[in-house]
C-alpha cells in the first residue's frame, strides 16, 4: 500500500472544481435523482445516458410516480439503453422504497444495499453525495486512475484486486467532502485519464504517476481475460399481412431482453438456408397458422449484435401472408411496444414497417 497523503485528493478536487461538466444530477442532493442517474450510467457513457435521465425525471418526477408505473412503460422509456435488468431492478427498488419503507429513501451505505440493483459502487456514490458518508466509489474510471497513478498491477477483476482497490480508494478519500472527491475521481477518469491515448504530459499527476514514469500507461489497469464469447444465430420471422398486421411476441424466459417484444424467433445452431429453415419445427408452426404467400431474406449478411458475453448473428426473413395472423397487431402500433435495439433498428430501416 503506497503512503497516503492529502496531496492526491486535494489536487484532484481542485482540478474537478475547475473542469467538471455541468450535469443535471450535480445540481441536486436529492437521493432519488442521484440514484436514478447512477443506475442509468451503469455500463453507459454520459453522452448516451443524459437524454434518458432527462426523459425519466420528466415522466417520473418522484419515486412514487416511478413505483406506480407499469413495467411495460418503464421498459419502453428505457428502450435502446441496453442491460434491461437495470430498468426492472429500478422499478422493483422504487416499489420497495414506497411500499416497504413508506417512501423514505435509505439514508446510509448499508441501508442502500437493500435496494435491488444497488451494489457497492452505487451505494457509495449515493451515500457520499447525498449524505456525506465517507464511502469511496470504485468503478472503471477509478480503477484506471488508481492503477496508473499508484502503479497497481493486481487484476481489477480478481478477488484480491477488488479488495485492494477498494482499500486504496477508501484511504485516499477526503472524509470532509467525500461526495465531491468521489465525483472528482470519476470525472478525471472519464475526461482525462481515458482508456486510450491520455495526454499524460499535461496531467496534474505526471510527476508522480507510476505508469507514466515506467511506460506502463497502456498496460494498466490489468484485467483477467474474459470468458469465451458465445455465438448465437437468430432468424426473425417478420410477418406482414395484406391488411397491415404483424406479430410481436414477448420474451418471457430469463436472460437477454426479458419482457421485451420481438418478431417470432427461430434460433439455430448456425446459419441456415431457406430450405433448411423451412424444415424446422419453428417454421412449420408458423406456417400452420398463416397462409404464407412469399418469403425472402432481408439481409444477405448477418446483423451482428454484440452483448457482453454473446454475439448474436441475426437474419430477418420477410414473411408475406394473406390472412391476419392470430394475436396480430397493427404495424402502425409497433411504437407502443418496448423492443430490443436490434429490432428497433430493423423497424427504422425497413420500409415495409412504415405504414
Amino acid at each position: 500500500m503506497p503512503k497516503i497523503s492529502p496531496f492526491f485528493s486535494n489536487k484532484l478536487i481542485a482540478w474537478y472544481l475547475q473542469n467538471r461538466r455541468m450535469l443535471p444530477w450535480r445540481t441536486t442532493s436529492n437521493p432519488y435523482f442521484i440514484w436514478l442517474s447512477e443506475i442509468i450510467l451503469q455500463q453507459t457513457r454520459v453522452a448516451q445516458g443524459l437524454p434518458y435521465y432527462l426523459k425519466f425525471i420528466k415522466a417520473f418526477p418522484t419515486i412514487e410516480s416511478l413505483a406506480e408505473a407499469n413495467e411495460a412503460e418503464i421498459l419502453k422509456l428505457w428502450q435502446g439503453l441496453g442491460y434491461y435488468s437495470r430498468a426492472r431492478n429500478l422499478h422493483a427498488a422504487a416499489k420497495f422504497v414506497v411500499h416497504d419503507l413508506e417512501g423514505a429513501f435509505p439514508g446510509t451505505y448499508k441501508e442502500l444495499l437493500q435496494l435491488k440493483g444497488v451494489g457497492d459502487y452505487t451505494a457509495s456514490a449515493i451515500a457520499s453525495i447525498c449524505y456525506s458518508e465517507p464511502a469511496a466509489v470504485v468503478d472503471g474510471n477509478v480503477y484506471r486512475v488508481l492503477s496508473r497513478v499508484f502503479g497497481v498491477e493486481t487484476p481489477i477483476n480478481s478477488t484480491q484486486g477488488i479488495k485492494d482497490f477498494k482499500t486504496l480508494a477508501q484511504a485516499l478519500l477526503d472524509p470532509s467532502q467525500p461526495g465531491t472527491y468521489n465525483q472528482a475521481i470519476m470525472e478525471f477518469g472519464a475526461q482525462y485519464c481515458v482508456p486510450q491515448n491520455p495526454v499524460c504530459e499535461t496531467c496534474i499527476f505526471s510527476d508522480r504517476c507510476e505508469a507514466y514514469k515506467t511506460g506502463k500507461v497502456g498496460l494498466l489497469p490489468v484485467k483477467l481475460k474474459k470468458s469465451t464469447i458465445k455465438k448465437r444465430y437468430f432468424n426473425y420471422m417478420v410477418i406482414l399481412s395484406e391488411d397491415g398486421q404483424t406479430i410481436l411476441q414477448q420474451r418471457k424466459q430469463k436472460g437477454i431482453w426479458q419482457q421485451l417484444y420481438e418478431f417470432p424467433l427461430i434460433e439455430t445452431a448456425s446459419e441456415v438456408t431457406l430450405k433448411q429453415l423451412q424444415s424446422l419445427e419453428g417454421y412449420r408452426s408458423i406456417s400452420e397458422e398463416i397462409n404464407i404467400t412469399a418469403i425472402s431474406l432481408y439481409n444477405n449478411e448477418p446483423v451482428v449484435h454484440k452483448l457482453s458475453h454473446q454475439h448474436l448473428y441475426t437474419w430477418f426473413w420477410i414473411v408475406e401472408c394473406l390472412q391476419t395472423p392470430a394475436n396480430a397487431i397493427a404495424i402502425s402500433s409497433m411504437d407502443d411496444y418496448a423492443v430490443p435495439v436490434l429490432i428497433e433498428n430493423f423497424i427504422s430501416n425497413f420500409s415495409g414497417m412504415k405504414n
